[in-house]
Parts: C-alpha cells; structure tokens; sequence
C-alpha cells in the first residue's frame, strides 16, 4: 500500500503541472494586454482567472489519464515517452483508475464555482461562465466519453482553439469585459504552436493508439504525412506572428522571437527529414517543439510589458 509521501508523489505526477504552463502563460499575455490597452489591472481576477484556469486543464488531464487507460498502458509497453503516454501513474498501481475520474469532475466543478464567484461576487463581464464552459467542452471531452474529440479527427483543432485563443481572450476579457482585434491577432500563431505540440507529441504513442483504435489526426495521416502537416502549421505558425507586427504588436516582439523562429525552422526540417523515426531523437523533439509555443508566448509578453 503506498504511504502519504508516494501518494502526494503520485497525484502531482497525474495532474502534470510542467504542462499548465502551456494554458497559464497564455492567459497571462491576455492579462498584460488588457493593461497595456486599458490600464485595466485586478489582483483578485488576475488570481481566481489564473485557479480557474489551472482547474480546467487539471480536469482535462485527469480525465485524459482515466478515458486513455489503454492506450496508455499499451504505449508504455512499447516504451514510455516524458511527453506523451500518459504519467504512467495509474498503470503502476499508485491510485486507482476511479480516483483519477473522480478527481477530473471535481475540477470540473471548481472550475465552476471560480468562474460563478468571478462573474457574481468580481464583477466580471457576462461571458465569464459561458468561456468557462467553452473550455471545460474542449478540454474534458477531449478524452472523455462520449464526445472524445480526440478521436474525432479535430480534437487537435480543440486544443488548438482552447490553449491558443481561449486563454489570451478570457486573460483580457476578465479585466477589461472586452476582446479587442489584438487578442485574435496574438493568438493565432500561439495556437498553430499548441497545434503542432499536440501533434508531434502523438508520435510517439503511433502505434499504441493505432492498436487501442485512439483515431487522433496522426494515426488519421500516418506519421509521414503527419510530419509534413507540423511543417505547413510550423511556417504558418511563423507568418502569423510576423504579421502580427503589422497590426500593433510591438517591433521589440521580433528580437526575443528570432530564437523560436530559428528553432521553429530547425525542428520543421527534422521533422519533415524523418529524424522523428529515431525515438531518442524524437524525445527532444517534442521537448524543443514545447519551448516553441511557450517562446512564441513569452516574447509577446515581454514586448507589451516593456
């Protein structure tokens, strides 16, 4: 029976917390351009967004771990991956499957009850539940039965949607009760980032949930096809964030992203070279591919900071 320690151990590794960065960051850029337009800046909201923000994707990735049991037992089996396959909690015993589902819809409820005590007791604007909502469909359903977007064939344009432009309008949208043009313009190449994340990090679980019938777009494509798409959504990813320049994000923005479009370029020409067949190299990979859509992120922030 696992003590208090390995069990604290084990929750923390089910709840992922490496990955909210990918949903944090961005609800924090949406919150640095509400002031840089408005002035507008509330500790409370900026406080209970970010709570609310984290229960969404702790409910998406215990759900996840709980409805992708079986390919995630398969794919550790033919060799487990940092980013991909699941924590490999539940497989080893820690905690039950149950606990995880149980867990999943507590978040959902939280999640619930932050943004009720946002919109009723901080005052935010009307679409503060509604968002809300939005992104638990995404984000719950994308593992969970019976909706499962993840084997729809679109479940990566959910995350695409729900980790790119979700987060930057809901960061504006607390402080200020508004989504102005520069929100949609900054979330674009974030969300072909998160697209390509979720991608490339279906690589190496290929052939697990081809077994376990898991339809995502990679087993859809073929991992060849597949590595041609990460190219055409990398430069796409590239292109909307230099045009963004143009529509009133700050020339500084360029400087602190050359580093991710030099390392976007680089990751495009592996990937479509096959490199992704190597599984040594295709962990750094997908690690590389991370700091992609968290730099495309962070040099926004840093611009409309300055």
């Amino acid at each position: 029976m696992p003590g208090s320690a390995q069990r604290l151990s084990a929750w923390l590794r089910l709840a992922r917390l490496p990955f909210h960065s990918v949903g944090v960051l961005p609800f924090v850029l949406g919150m640095v351009l509400a002031y840089r337009l408005s002035g507008n800046f509330r500790w409370p909201t900026a406080a209970f967004g970010t709570l609310g923000v984290i229960l969404v994707m702790l409910a998406t990735y215990f759900a996840g771990e709980h409805w992708d049991y079986a390919e995630d037992t398969l794919s550790g089996s033919l060799g487990r991956s940092r980013f991909a396959g699941g924590s490999g909690v539940l497989q080893s015993g820690l905690l039950p499957r149950h606990a995880a589902l149980r867990a999943a819809l507590v978040s959902v409820a939280l999640a619930l009850v932050v943004a009720l005590a946002l919109r009723y007791i901080l005052g935010t604007g009307p679409w503060t539940v509604p968002f809300a909502l939005i992104g638990l469909l995404g984000g719950f359903f994308y593992s969970a039965r019976p909706v499962r977007w993840v084997s729809t064939g679109i479940g990566e344009l959910w995350i695409a949607f729900c980790y790119g432009w979700l987060p930057v309008a809901v960061g504006c949208y607390l402080q200020t009760a508004s989504v102005p043009r520069l929100v949609h313009v900054v979330a674009l190449p974030i969300a072909f980032t998160i697209f390509n994340v979720i991608l490339l990090n279906e690589f190496p679980d290929y052939d697990a949930d081809r077994q376990a019938g898991k339809a995502n777009l990679t087993v859809r494509l073929g991992r060849e096809r597949a590595a041609w798409l990460y190219a055409a959504a990398a430069a796409a990813a590239c292109g909307a964030f230099l045009l963004s320049l143009r529509y009133g994000v700050p020339g500084a923005a360029l400087w602190a992203y050359l580093p991710v479009l030099a390392l976007t370029a680089t990751l495009a020409v592996l990937v479509v070279g096959g490199r992704w067949r190597e599984r040594p190299t295709l962990e750094r990979l997908c690690g590389a591919n991370l700091l992609v859509n968290l730099g495309t992120t962070a040099a926004y922030i840093l611009a409309f900071a300055r």
